[in-house]
């Protein structure tokens, strides 16, 4: 009984490292696979070309010279903005007599007529710095192109994504000014068309947008809100006495 446990063990302990390295292989060749296509992607290779921090810059360039949503001399909020790709986009459109508020956990190299302020924009301390340094001035434009950390696991991912989203859209909702745009990344999913109808709710118009450096493999996509709706007054419920 000893001999034959100690031999299924055995047996056993051969197979999970088999299926071990199994898996490490599959991760490499992925890496791999992702790695050649990195190197190739032409966006990738025009970014270095034309000194942008990363590929991601021609996302918003597409859709900005489609819908025109940086104007000289606004005041945009770019949420998790490191490494600064739309941020260094963005600057010289609003020119000197416009704002840039880059926010994000991580840190960001400075960028030319750039603000950055480091830390979780849900937080106090980090939104007390913002309002400051806006002496007051609305807010005209809010970028996100803010994504999870991917755990692999497609609902975890997918969850973790929309919340993102939706603290984008809550802040979008406290600072843009009646008329401002919220410009959001989202992944094809769960929630989405729920996420579309609340965002509705304080937009004029919400569209999507599929830039062409957006792969085509990728959920990833843009929506793209105009026409921040004014605040109802508090109290209101929409009903009237005659």
């Amino acid at each position: 009984m000893t001999r034959n446990n100690t031999t299924r063990g055995a047996r056993d302990s051969t197979s999970r490292k088999a299926r071990d390295k199994g898996k490490g292989a599959l991760r490499k060749k992925a890496g791999n696979a992702w790695m050649r296509e990195h190197v190739t992607d032409q966006f990738v290779r025009r970014a270095a070309r034309d000194g942008f921090r990363s590929r991601a810059s021609y996302k918003l360039k597409e859709i900005n010279e489609r819908d025109k949503l940086v104007k000289p001399g606004s005041c945009v909020v770019d949420l998790g903005a490191a490494p600064g790709g739309w941020s260094q986009l963005v600057a010289p459109l609003v020119g000197t007599d416009g704002m840039v508020f880059a926010l994000d956990l991580l840190e960001m190299m400075p960028l030319p007529q750039v603000s950055f302020i480091r830390g979780d924009f849900r937080e106090k301390a980090v939104l007390d710095q913002l309002e400051h340094a806006l002496k007051g001035r609305a807010v005209d434009l809010v970028l996100s192109d803010m994504a999870p950390n991917i755990s692999g696991v497609a609902s975890t991912d997918q969850a973790r994504a929309l919340h993102l989203v939706e603290l984008a859209l809550e802040f979008a909702v406290s600072y843009l000014r009646p008329g401002g745009t919220l410009l959001v990344k989202v992944f094809q999913g769960a929630g989405t068309d729920e996420l579309r109808r609340q965002m509705r709710e304080f937009f004029e118009s919400v569209v999507v947008r599929k830039p062409e450096a957006s792969r085509d493999r990728s959920r990833e996509f843009f929506l793209l809100a105009r026409g921040r709706k004014l605040p109802e007054p508090a109290g209101a419920t929409g009903d009237e006495t005659v």
